[in-house]
């Protein structure tokens, strides 16, 4: 993209001496927005960067960007949408958390959201409608944001053996920084949960299993269990064909998983994977097949205990590729067509609240 960066600059260098400085500082930033966009994106280069992380002083307050209503899906979300930074012994991460209007008042439910490969809580945060969900129903939304010095792609690191275990890297830093959270907001703690897609849906799996008296619910979308793989190799095979699992006891955790059995990034067998995870092979299984109007036909397995409590859904989305289902185009990864993966996890999480420990 060609730009006329000293024109912009002459100009604003006329309009300061003419005292317009909100003028100026308009045709400063067009020109600096030129600059960034000249520059070529690694992938028109070819070349995979690792970006420095930024510095950010220890123990920072979450730092307010709008106050302002922030919009999604052309409609207007009232509360706060603020970035913050948490660090521990693992690292640091930045994040963004979504603050709804009621906030303080009562204590509130709190989502976790963790974004897949290459995307960022903003995308994510567009793509899901979760805060849109989030004023409707009141709650607070948490998007952990994946450095690039972490990794180059953005994913979690859900496939190494040091990023699988309770007290131990990006787990141990993401309970950390949803622990934080809680400490500083109104917090239900009995009403925490949390989601991910592909790889932020594997690494939202391990969170589930080492922190069960953390998270009451976990929504695997497109993702993959716990422990399926320790090396990048065996990612890559669990990926195409399904993992090999690890143990034979199940974590109890209460799971919803959606995923399209078109998908050809993740197999969709590793959503089966996920499911046995949670509730092993004793659970009844109760086949519904769901079909309606404008959206893409699904299956949903509802496991059942022996008292007949629903201990995990399986939604299996017939055609729809590696994509949250009932998305919004205004994020990437998205298949508007459906079922509303959002209000599902949703309305399973809101269901079990988990229970205090005696």
């Amino acid at each position: 993209m060609s730009f006329d960066l000293k024109h912009l600059m002459a100009e604003a260098t006329r309009l300061t001496r003419a005292g317009d400085l909100r003028a100026a500082t308009a045709a400063i930033q067009a020109a600096l927005h030129g600059a960034e966009r000249a520059q070529p994106m690694p992938e028109e280069t070819g070349a995979v960067i690792d970006v420095e992380a930024r510095h950010v002083p220890d123990s920072p307050p979450p730092r307010s960007v709008d106050d302002a209503p922030v919009a999604y899906d052309d409609v207007a979300v009232p509360g706060r949408f603020i970035a913050g930074s948490f660090a521990d012994a693992s690292g640091r991460r930045d994040y963004k958390l979504y603050i709804p209007p009621e906030a303080g008042r009562r204590p509130l439910p709190l989502v976790v959201m963790l974004h897949g490969c290459t995307q960022d809580p903003d995308d994510f945060a567009a793509g899901t409608a979760m805060n849109a969900a989030a004023l409707a129903q009141g709650f607070f939304v948490l998007y952990p944001a994946q450095s690039r010095q972490a990794n180059p792609q953005a994913c979690w690191n859900w496939f190494k053996h040091n990023h699988q275990k309770r007290g131990r890297g990006e787990p141990a830093l993401l309970a950390g920084m949803t622990r934080a959270v809680m400490a500083q907001y109104t917090i239900d703690p009995q009403r925490v949960y949390v989601a991910g897609l592909s790889a932020g849906g594997a690494m939202a799996a391990i969170l589930g299993e080492a922190y069960p008296d953390l998270y009451a619910a976990v929504g695997v979308h497109s993702g993959l269990a716990a422990g399926v793989a320790t090396d990048l190799p065996a990612a890559l095979m669990a990926m195409k064909s399904g993992g090999v699992m690890q143990g034979g006891v199940a974590s109890g955790m209460p799971t919803i998983v959606f995923h399209g059995d078109a998908d050809a990034t993740v197999h969709a067998s590793n959503g089966e994977q996920v499911i046995a995870a949670s509730v092993g092979n004793t659970a009844t299984v109760e086949v519904q097949h769901l079909n309606a109007k404008g959206a893409r036909a699904s299956t949903r397995r509802l496991h059942r205990s022996a008292d007949g409590r629903v201990l995990a859904e399986h939604w299996t989305v017939h055609g729809a590729p590696h994509a949250w289902a009932g998305g919004s185009a205004k994020g990437s990864y998205t298949d508007a067509r459906g079922p509303d993966a959002s209000a599902e996890m949703l309305r399973f999480f809101f269901e079990r609240p988990r229970k205090p420990a005696h």
